[in-house]
């Protein structure tokens, strides 16, 4: 359908990376799927990053996305965390650029406003948001899968922002100029 764009969502990680893909129907958002890719820690680093990129790839190739939203590495108390956090995201986005898909980034605050009005929520409470206005399940297991719908509603916001239609800085909003338009409701 013509103005439909898809976007994957990457919650990057080296030993669990979250996955979401959502599509972008103007005023409307449906969820396509999300989950997670697990990779063996006790698998070497660079065999690692080597699968995470296949996967993202594989994503791609199935999917077809429009565009790559992704989370940005922070630094929290350990620089290696960091680092390993930095390298996975930067695989994901070669595989993107492989198949000449636009990336964007978002901070991990900047995510958790859009979804929850709190750029400092935890990782239940984005879950728990995105269950009840998308009918998502929030189990635990599945808390980096929904991370990754995160970023893609994220960007789904700020594209909008951006390209001139109506501008939303999140959730609340975004229904209270379009009641009904969440998928499910």
């Amino acid at each position: 359908m013509e103005g439909e764009r898809i976007i994957l969502g990457i919650d990057p990680g080296t030993q669990v990376m979250g996955y979401g893909l959502i599509v972008d129907k103007g005023k409307k958002i449906e969820l396509i799927t999300l989950d997670v890719f697990k990779f063996a820690s006790k698998e070497s680093p660079a065999l690692r990053l080597k699968r995470i990129f296949a996967a993202v790839l594989g994503l791609i190739d199935r999917y077809h996305p429009d565009e790559l939203a992704i989370e940005a590495p922070f630094y929290g108390k350990n620089v290696q965390s960091m680092l390993k956090l930095g390298r996975a995201q930067g695989v994901a986005m070669a595989a993107a650029l492989y198949r000449d898909i636009p990336i964007f980034e978002y901070s991990p605050r900047k995510i958790k406003q859009s979804i929850t009005g709190n750029g400092s929520s935890s990782k239940e409470q984005v879950a728990g948001m995105l269950g009840n206005l998308m009918k998502l399940g929030n189990e635990p297991k599945m808390l980096d899968a929904t991370d990754a719908v995160a970023v893609a509603v994220c960007h789904y916001f700020q594209n909008r922002q951006v390209s001139g239609q109506k501008t939303y800085s999140g959730w609340k909003s975004f229904l209270e100029q379009n009641p009904g338009k969440i998928a499910g409701k």
